[in-house]
């Protein structure tokens, strides 16, 4: 048998050229941001919503006390700015303790502009 000469390295390409991969780097886009906001009404009590600023936004008192001034002068306020799920989560938690103790208040959901982010 014959000696073939050394061996040609299988580079994956025909004719034997060296390919050259550059891996490609996708940079993940942000998750798009929400503004969970609090609406006023005539019913609800300012310690009720203080309370629940506490609870569930994690604010302190000094905090919870100017957003409900906030909410209760201007008729609704920002009270914190969440993706998606954490948003709706809070949303959902605040109805769920307004309705346990008979109360009106609301919070909404709103898109913040330009966040470069998709839903």
């Amino acid at each position: 048998m014959a000696d073939p000469g050394p061996e040609k390295p299988d580079t994956g390409s025909p004719g034997g050229e060296t390919l050259l991969l550059t891996e490609e780097r996708v940079k993940p886009k942000r998750p798009s941001m929400y503004r969970v906001v609090m609406l006023n009404d005539d019913y609800t009590p300012m310690e009720f919503v203080v309370w629940v600023l506490q609870k569930v936004f994690h604010k302190a008192l000094e905090e919870s006390t100017r957003l409900m001034l906030e909410v209760h002068t201007r008729g609704r306020s920002v009270v914190g700015v969440y993706t998606h799920d954490v948003a709706r989560t809070k949303v959902e938690r605040v109805h769920s303790l307004a309705e346990q103790n008979q109360h009106p208040l609301q919070c909404i959901l709103e898109k913040e502009e330009g966040d470069g982010g998709s839903e």
